[in-house]
């Protein structure tokens, strides 16, 4: 658990939150074009991982049932790995029955001695949040809740998340569990996450398992002979008086609420082949979660799109060519080996410029490069520069977002024959010593 969440945390933010708001927020840039009513919230671009909105994303706050992405993430890694498969089964303990008998709690309603899929116990958790499934699964995957814990947050460090802390499998308080909070918790303590946080699990979990999209796009389905509906009402083709709040190609991904959370989201769409993630946490109601997430990802479509800004094969002027040692030809062309792509904000497409930097351990220590060698031979990276007014930071680093591609030469180059070699170091060796005697005539005078 990392230091930033003990018990100085709230002491800390507090005196964050009137730093800034004595010297105005970071992400002001961004409410010239749109104002996001939740205490924290992040747009991203799923492909490259370029924040595209953020507003107090570093923000840590109580997630709610958005800490079941974890479970799901951890659920579909262990198919992955071959622990289980969808179609292993497992019984129900006392624990989870009894969240599931609560009717305080979420809960399809479970039955003891009665054999459960994987399938059913996931479709049950993604799609209707509930919480004794994901219990039941937790206990499947690691034993116990409580070492299901410790897999969450070793799965949260390795991921890159820098804010975070996970207390039980489902994002309820451990307060509200009668005692039954993991083993190894604190008896009050919550689950944490920051925008941020929740939006790198959220893409970490549609990148590594797409087929989490499939089920979490699901409206509503039978659960043991009940009818279950998904939580997430910005699915197209809800039922009823939620078809309302349907949103054009979101297919994600978990809801969250609880009284100290708030009511939060983690949503994903795609249209015209990009994909945007976005998080709002700490919104005033059920409807406002979504209201809210509809203004961001509309931000998102609206203003950027995936643009090809320069072409497989462009050149850079002062780095076209590289300079060629021990080859039939003394110079060679370079180029980029692939278009280079970004999610580009109107307006913004001449603030982009490429950066050619040429890798020393493909060149000589003169800073050639040594024939023989084939066409599409690596000789470094084009760098996508941004020379605009605005910050778009990576997700995962926190830094100024970096594309790159390969470069590479344009032909091959042969190795000369011995005979031209040895021309060549001849001329090498006797240029050598005129320009020594140059400059030592030089020293002279």
């Amino acid at each position: 658990m990392k230091q930033r969440l003990r018990a100085s945390w709230a002491l800390g933010m507090a005196f964050v939150l009137c730093m800034i708001t004595v010297f105005g927020s970071p992400e002001t840039t961004y409410a010239k074009t749109v104002e996001i009513k939740a205490d924290s919230a992040i747009l991203v671009d799923a492909d490259s991982g370029k924040i595209l909105y953020e507003k107090d994303s570093d923000l840590t706050l109580p997630p709610a049932s958005m800490a079941k992405m974890m479970t799901e993430y951890l659920v579909l890694e262990a198919i992955e790995s071959g622990d289980i498969t969808w179609e292993t089964t497992t019984q129900i303990s006392d624990y989870p029955y009894s969240i599931s008998a609560n009717a305080s709690f979420s809960g399809v309603g479970l039955t003891q001695g009665q054999d459960y899929t994987v399938r059913e116990l996931y479709e049950a958790m993604a799609i209707n949040s509930d919480n004794a499934t994901s219990i039941a699964l937790a206990e499947l995957i690691a034993g116990s809740e409580s070492e299901f814990v410790k897999m969450m947050n070793e799965k949260a460090e390795e991921l890159g998340m820098p804010d975070y802390q996970f207390v039980n499998a489902t994002g309820l308080e451990n307060r509200d569990l009668d005692g039954n909070h993991p083993e190894g918790t604190d008896p009050d303590g919550t689950n944490l996450l920051s925008a941020r946080s929740a939006a790198i699990l959220a893409y970490h979990l549609v990148n590594d398992y797409p087929e989490a999209l499939e089920i979490s796009s699901i409206t509503d389905t039978t659960f043991d002979g009940q009818t279950i509906i998904n939580y997430n009402w910005m699915l197209p083709e809800m039922p009823g008086y939620l078809a309302q709040f349907g949103y054009e190609g979101l297919d994600g991904l978990k809801t969250g609420f609880t009284d100290l959370a708030g009511y939060c989201f983690t949503g994903t769409a795609e249209r015209d082949g990009q994909r945007l993630i976005s998080v709002v946490m700490k919104t005033e109601s059920e409807e406002a979660r979504f209201e809210e997430t509809k203004k961001l990802l509309n931000y998102g479509f609206e203003q950027f799109e995936q643009k090809e800004l320069f072409s497989a094969g462009h050149q850079v002027d002062q780095n076209s060519t590289v300079e060629v040692s021990k080859g039939k030809e003394s110079t060679v062309e370079l180029e980029t080996a692939a278009p280079i792509t970004a999610p580009v904000k109107k307006g913004e497409e001449d603030q982009y410029e490429v950066k050619v930097n040429l890798s020393e351990k493909a060149l000589d220590k003169n800073g050639n490069l040594e024939a023989p060698f084939d066409k599409g031979h690596k000789v470094g990276t084009a760098e996508l520069v941004y020379n605009g007014e605005e910050s778009y930071d990576d997700l995962q680093t926190g830094e100024p977002l970096r594309t790159e591609v390969d470069v590479v030469t344009t032909s091959g180059v042969e190795k000369a024959n011995w005979f031209m070699l040895t021309i060549g170091a001849i001329g090498d060796f006797f240029g050598d010593i005129f320009n020594n005697a140059v400059d030592m005539v030089n020293g002279w005078f």
